[in-house]
């Protein structure tokens, strides 16, 4: 067996039985192919053939190379999902990377908005061009849902129920409901009565939301969004479409939602991931409390 073709039947897994995200998807295949790579160039040995000894020495090399911790940490988790799929299928006798253990990458906390910080963002597309229009719906569609931003550019317009007042997203065989409100309602609405059929290329396209030649908006597109209200607005912060996910996280908390509905709305399959809103929302009240408080 070639080194390529575990690679593939691994992707074939990720995709096919886990229903893993895109971006998911890629991460996991660039780190394996990495470490294929490596073995091949250094070791002249096939992934499935790696020894524990391989992956402390792989993960070593990285570090020497100048890669973060956090990228050490990543690669390992891909190697052990990687080599437990292929131990389950009774194709090596142990997961070389299983009793691996690397240097701990130091989570950062999400930087969020403020609810200021995010009208002001709001506020910045106008509805005067069909670009205005299909902006302010995707500002506002992404901070009402928390949705990731590949789920917003893979979103077709039937995906969208206006009278419900809902949007469906997430991969096929784990699709997710998530409300929104009025005011996203409302510049789904106009976007998609108004303007959208204007902007087609082709009046088959299912695309929800669409660039200036009519076709499926990209990540890179919605980034250049992004980037645009930012400095049009003058907030001082380092915007991503991330950001708006975490800012609606953060502040659903804030105003009393419990985590596991917040977990069930950004699509967490384990609630830990969720449970690093309640330690930002914590300090971010250990920090108003020590600039307001007289005695602080």
């Amino acid at each position: 067996m070639s080194e390529s073709e575990p690679i593939a039947e691994f992707r074939g897994y990720l995709t096919e039985e886990k229903h893993a995200s895109a971006n998911t998807v890629s991460s996991y295949l660039r780190d394996i192919s990495q470490f294929s790579a490596y073995l091949d160039k250094y070791l002249q040995t096939d992934v499935l053939s790696a020894k524990k000894k391989d992956v402390e020495v792989y993960l070593g090399w990285l570090k020497k190379n100048g890669k973060s911790a956090a990228t050490v940490s990543r690669s390992l988790a891909s190697l052990k999902c990687f080599f437990n799929y292929f131990l389950t299928e009774g194709r090596i006798r142990q997961n070389p990377a299983r009793d691996v253990v690397t240097d701990k990458a130091v989570k950062k906390l999400p930087q969020v908005l403020t609810n200021k910080e995010v009208e002001l963002l709001l506020e910045q597309p106008e509805c005067t061009d069909m670009k205005g229009y299909r902006d302010h719906a995707m500002l506002e569609l992404l901070y009402a849902t928390g949705i990731r931003v590949s789920e917003l550019i893979s979103l077709d317009l039937d995906d969208v129920k206006l009278s419900a007042g809902i949007v469906k997203c997430g991969p096929e065989g784990r699709k997710r409901v998530v409300p929104m409100y009025p005011a996203a309602i409302k510049a789904l609405s106009d976007y998609i009565g108004l303007v959208r059929d204007q902007m087609l290329a082709r009046p088959d396209e299912t695309a929800l939301f669409v660039n200036m030649n009519g076709e499926r908006m990209s990540r890179q597109g919605f980034w250049k969004v992004i980037k645009h209200y930012q400095a049009k607005a003058k907030i001082n912060k380092d915007i991503t479409p991330h950001t708006l996910r975490h800012s609606f996280a953060a502040h659903l908390l804030e105003n009393g939602a419990d985590l596991r509905s917040i977990q069930e709305m950004l699509g967490h399959a384990d609630i830990s991931s969720t449970q690093i809103y309640t330690q930002l929302v914590k300090k971010q009240l250990k920090d108003v409390y020590n600039k307001a408080h007289p005695r602080a």
